[in-house]
């Protein structure tokens, strides 16, 4: 039995100790737990770390990701070194502009890089005192240090090299905790080639501004001075600092600083570009220049105005000029007065102003004895004759109008006042009466009147204009000289204003009737004075208007068609005469223009003649003027050599004068040669009319020429050009036209 209760006992302690082993599990599960919670714990702080490694990468990533598109976009280059001078980081922009390969150049000492730089001055610098840690810059701080230095390119060529601003500074912690140098690296190459352009262009733009031999300057928005040069400071009488400041309107007189100041307001308007100005400018001494004034704006970049840049040219002279050639091509030279071309115009213009008929009116003058003072005393008197006449007109005129010279001796007066009809009058007895006084020429006393035909304004002449007030003062000047000269007539209806047609038929009847006569001045041999020959010279014995000489009609005859006649009447009235002359041996010379030539019939008349009147050939000689010559043809050389070859001399008249005399003496069959009376009446006072004399007779002597001399009227020309080699000679020394019946007999000259 007692077995059986050891059986069952053991259960019971079993049981018994099951507590102990429950504590036991109680305690394992809790260790287990705190365990698992560890391990929780654990893995969400690892899983925390890693999440915030993530982070850190990504941010790291994206700031990297910042920085590169930064620096692919920035001008400046970075590159990080450690203080010993290892390159920690290099951007690709600083890579680029150092030269060098950005992977390649990370962990190397900045001294190793495979760069070359240098200063300003092209020495060569160490790169790691350039890029690195700098003294200056300590170990704490933001203390930046920037220079400029040049960054060789491959190669080494500098003057390729790169302009490179550096600038250095100390970052804390940049090398984990230690502090790193962060460089920064701009390439200014571009700037400096700009920067020194502008300054090259600056420089030679105020070289030029000061040494432009114009005036210049540039002026303000306020249109005043901020520098000029010396140029426009001389041009004004004052000094460039004078200048500084000044307002340029102040520059002008009064009328003209309106318009300038339009201008400028146009420029700034943007209505134009530039202008340009000629007006006066006020010196500095109170004088007034005449100056061409272009005028710029200059705007700056963004359109807006900045500035002007003024250039001023003084035109005083030029504008003299022009204005001298404006009164040169409006006036005669000689007197000064207005020509044809100004009185017309002036005319014109009167006539065209309401109310003028009885204020206005046109006095035309004429010469008397002017053709008689040239041909005898010279081209020379006879423009001191016009010149005294000129004088007279002004003063008589009173400035009551304008006084002009149409040509030759041929004046007009075109007269204005409130009564037209008695100023007129009043200026044609002064002209008379200033006419009265004898003109002294050199040591003569030569005396002229004149004739003066007037025309008063009415309304018929008014509507005609100019042309017609003019053609009806010519035909009371006609009138006035065919009433006996040295008086005044008035243009009446009973006038033709074509009465010059009158004076061509008054010419064509005067030579049926007989009232054109041949006159006879004597040519003699300067050695003894004795008369050879004589020049035959026509007149008009007019039955109203007395004698006239060839200068009064001669220009009519060839609109008349008399040319060819009065040659053939001449050489008729030469031939009979010659035959008729005691004194076979003496000759007559004949004028024959070009315009008595060319169709056969003068030569024909001329030897059929001498043929019939029994004369020789030699006795009669042909004179020709130059000018008549200029045009001539092969007809006309024909008939020159026909006479000559017919025995008759033919003569240059007027020999130094006129177009081509060398072509002529080559050309034409020319025996001798007539000096003109301007170089005579020169000698002994005029020491170039003495040498052109001494020459022309060399060259006549040369080509074994006749030598004739005319317009003598000393004794001392007479000697001087027989000792210069002219043979004969004609003046008022040896005495003046006469009539046939005065050189019939046998004739010498004292």
């Amino acid at each position: 039995m007692s077995h059986g209760l050891a059986l069952d006992a053991a259960p019971a302690s079993i049981l018994g100790g099951s507590g102990a082993v429950n504590t036991v599990s109680s305690v394992i599960g809790a260790i287990a737990i705190v365990a698992l919670v560890a391990v929780l714990v654990l893995m969400a702080r690892q899983r925390r770390e890693v999440r915030r490694a993530n982070e850190a990468l990504a941010l790291s990533r994206e700031l990297r990701h910042r920085y590169d598109a930064l620096q692919a976009v920035t001008r400046e280059g970075a590159l990080v070194s450690s203080l010993s001078g290892k390159v920690l980081d290099i951007s690709e922009r600083a890579a680029t502009i150092l030269g060098v390969d950005a992977a390649a150049a990370v962990g190397l000492q900045l001294g190793d890089l495979p760069v070359v730089l240098v200063n300003e001055l092209g020495l060569a610098m160490n790169p790691a005192a350039v890029l690195g840690h700098r003294p200056g810059l300590g170990h704490t701080g933001f203390t930046v240090h920037s220079e400029l230095v040049g960054v060789a390119l491959p190669g080494g060529a500098q003057a390729q090299a790169r302009m490179v601003q550096v600038a250095s500074q100390l970052v804390p912690a940049g090398d984990g905790d230690a502090a790193a140098v962060l460089t920064t690296l701009v390439d200014v190459t571009g700037r400096r080639e700009v920067e020194a352009a502008l300054s090259r262009s600056e420089t030679q733009f105020r070289v030029a501004m000061e040494n432009a031999p114009i005036g210049m300057a540039l002026v303000d928005l306020d249109w005043r001075i901020v520098e000029a040069n010396a140029a426009l400071a001389e041009l004004l009488g004052t000094s460039v600092d004078a200048l500084r400041g000044y307002p340029m309107e102040d520059l002008s007189t009064a009328e003209t600083r309106a318009s300038e100041r339009l201008e400028v307001d146009r420029l700034l308007g943007g209505g134009q570009h530039r202008f340009s100005l000629e007006k006066r400018y006020q010196r500095a001494d109170g004088h007034l220049v005449w100056v061409v004034l272009d005028a710029a704006l200059v705007r700056s970049a963004n359109g807006s105005p900045d500035h002007f840049v003024v250039q001023v040219r003084d035109s005083t002279e030029s504008r003299l000029q022009a204005e001298m050639l404006t009164h040169r091509a409006m006036h005669d030279p000689l007197t000064g007065l207005a020509n044809r071309t100004l009185l017309q115009e002036v005319l014109q213009s009167v006539l065209e102003q309401p109310g003028i008929v009885d204020r206005v009116a046109v006095l035309a003058c004429d010469l008397d004895g002017f053709k008689e003072i040239n041909d005898r005393y010279g081209h020379a008197a006879g423009d001191e004759v016009l010149v005294h006449v000129a004088s007279v007109l002004r003063v008589a005129t009173a400035r009551r109008g304008t006084v002009a010279r149409l040509g030759g001796d041929e004046f007009v007066v075109v007269v204005q006042d409130v009564d037209g009809p008695k100023a007129v009058f009043e200026v044609a007895a002064a002209i008379h009466a200033g006419l009265q006084e004898p003109v002294r020429v050199s040591r003569r006393r030569l005396s002229v009147g004149a004739s003066i035909g007037i025309a008063l304004a009415d309304p018929e002449s008014v509507e005609g204009g100019a042309p017609a007030m003019l053609a009806a003062a010519d035909a009371a000047l006609y009138r006035a000289k065919a009433a006996g000269r040295g008086r005044t007539e008035v243009y009446d209806s009973s006038m033709s204003r074509g009465s010059g047609a009158d004076l061509h038929r008054e010419l064509a009847a005067a030579l049926e009737a007989g009232e054109l006569v041949v006159y006879y001045q004597p040519i003699v041999d300067l050695g003894d004075h004795r008369v050879v020959g004589y020049e035959a010279l026509i007149r008009w014995q007019h039955p109203h208007r007395g004698l006239l000489l060839p200068h009064a009609f001669l220009a009519m005859v060839q609109e008349v068609g008399l040319a060819v006649a009065l040659g053939q009447f001449v050489a008729r009235r030469v031939v009979e005469a010659v035959a008729a002359m005691a004194d076979q041996t003496q000759w007559v010379s004949v004028n024959v223009s070009a315009d008595q030539l060319g169709d056969g019939e003068f030569a024909t008349t001329l030897l059929a003649e001498i043929s019939r009147h029994r004369v020789m050939a030699g006795r009669i000689v042909v004179e020709l003027t130059e000018t008549s010559l200029v045009a001539s043809g092969t007809r006309i050389r024909h008939e020159l050599t026909q006479l000559s070859a017919s025995g008759v001399p033919v003569l240059l008249d007027d020999f130094g004068t006129g177009v081509s005399p060398l072509s002529y003496l080559r050309d034409l069959p020319v025996a001798g040669v007539k000096l003109d009376m301007s170089f005579t009446s020169g000698i002994p006072d005029d020491p170039t009319a003495g040498k052109i004399a001494r020459a022309l007779g060399s060259l006549a002597r040369e080509l074994a020429m006749v030598t004739i001399a005319e317009g003598i009227e000393h004794a001392e020309q007479a000697e001087f050009l027989q000792r210069n080699g002219w043979r004969y000679g004609q003046g008022w020394l040896f005495g003046s036209a006469q009539p046939v019946e005065s050189v019939l007999g046998p004739r010498t000259a004292g």
